[in-house]
């Protein structure tokens, strides 16, 4: 299927799912409330509520999304996390209407320049590469397989660093279970640099 250009809805209270992405359209009492979880993201049961309370002024807004997305993953809960990411990833295809046939995206792919520099299809793979990394972690192997298939078929040129993920896959594989030390970004092994791209893994 070839590239062709894939626009975000703009009937949203945000002015554009681009410029939400982006953290456009959210009220400075919600920025308050993320500006002070974070602040005080040690105090796991404080910041859950101030974000709770920023999400409750935002419903789906992608900077409370990512917010409450960050404040779980960098914590090491990744259910929660992952909650997150498959929440963030459902948004993004309504927003961008990408058709969806069972897991499979079957609108027109983006193009390279999208996946580079596109706010909103950035927030929406970004959100598939941390579905499929947090299914990895926690073992659901058959869906983190699913999620990275789907973005090798939307990043070609890998400009998201999937492949990466790949290699976590193969390594899982290999094991037959997730490996647990994995760090957090997936990133190689210092002295073993990782060469981009989806032929490599």
């Amino acid at each position: 299927m070839p590239a062709t250009a894939i626009h975000a809805s703009q009937d949203d209270p945000w002015g554009g799912f681009d410029a939400a992405v982006l953290g456009g359209g959210l009220s400075p009492e919600a920025q308050d409330l993320i500006a002070r979880a974070g602040a005080c993201r040690q105090d796991v049961v404080q910041a859950s509520a101030l974000l709770d309370e920023a999400e409750a002024l935002a419903p789906d807004h992608p900077a409370v999304l990512i917010a409450r997305y960050r404040f779980h993953f960098y914590g090491h809960r990744l259910q929660q996390a992952r909650a997150i990411a498959a929440q963030a990833l459902k948004l993004a295809r309504r927003a961008l209407r990408r058709e969806m046939v069972g897991q499979v995206d079957v609108s027109p792919l983006p193009s390279d320049e999208q996946v580079r520099f596109d706010a909103a299809v950035r927030f929406y793979l970004f959100s598939l590469k941390g579905h499929a990394y947090l299914c990895l972690r926690l073992g659901d192997i058959g869906e983190g397989r699913l999620a990275l298939d789907e973005l090798r078929r939307l990043d070609p040129n890998d400009r998201l660093g999937g492949s990466l993920l790949a290699e976590m896959l193969q390594r899982a594989d290999a094991r037959g279970a997730p490996d647990e030390d994995e760090d957090s970004d997936a990133q190689p092994e210092p002295g073993h640099p990782h060469r981009r791209g989806w032929g490599a893994a």
